[in-house]
């Protein structure tokens, strides 16, 4: 699949939704309409899936469009080994975390996310990175997605993992021996540049001011 028309097409159904929000006259109601519809039939084309799939993945936009935000956990043991997730949708692993929540800032989604996949409780220590996933080598997916990934510590006193409806086992692995990653939630070289801050970097991160 071409990824840069692929995002091009995602950008020009944003602007065709934006139009579309700020109530056009009939006569551009209907070109921002066509625009959008030929953006979607383009993205189906290029991933090879129907249509219907598209609609589906997109609620009728009644305000400006953004992007979605990604919050992910960073947590890592005494031998530095990373704790990912594997999730059931692909069978393959990802660091601990899923979309932010409308209601709670990005701690508190985190933190959810980690007591519903792993069955623990943590504190986020600080915001490590903020990642684009189109400069990134992420499968392309119709969602323009920011990624925020905080570093956590696990504080109860239990050392055992619980999963969720949505994840199948819980595991600390190497930097050097990581299991086949889920690639739309994570991808090797973002765990290597965190790995490579968390070892060698100075650890300031970002302070958390929710």
């Amino acid at each position: 699949m071409n990824e840069k028309l692929f995002n091009a097409l995602k950008r020009i159904k944003s602007l065709a939704d934006t139009g579309l929000i700020f109530k056009p006259d009939d006569y551009n109601r209907e070109r921002y309409e066509e625009l959008r519809d030929i953006a979607l039939n383009m993205m189906a084309e290029l991933s090879g899936n129907k249509i219907e799939t598209f609609d589906d993945f997109y609620a009728p936009v009644v305000d400006y469009p953004t992007p979605k935000v990604d919050v992910r956990a960073w947590i890592v043991n005494e031998k530095n080994e990373i704790l990912l997730v594997q999730e059931k949708a692909d069978e393959c692993w990802t660091l601990p975390g899923g979309w932010a929540e409308v209601g709670l800032t990005p701690t508190e989604s985190v933190l959810k996310e980690i007591e519903e996949e792993i069955g623990r409780k943590a504190k986020v220590e600080k915001l490590l990175a903020v990642f684009d996933k189109k400069i990134h080598p992420h499968p392309p997916q119709p969602f323009y997605v920011y990624k925020m990934i905080f570093e956590c510590t696990l504080t109860d006193s239990t050392e055992k993992f619980k999963t969720a409806f949505d994840t199948m086992d819980v595991q600390y692995f190497s930097i050097d021996n990581l299991p086949r990653l889920s690639e739309d939630r994570i991808v090797q070289s973002q765990l290597e540049l965190l790995y490579r801050e968390h070892v060698n970097g100075n650890g300031n991160g970002f302070p958390i001011c929710d």
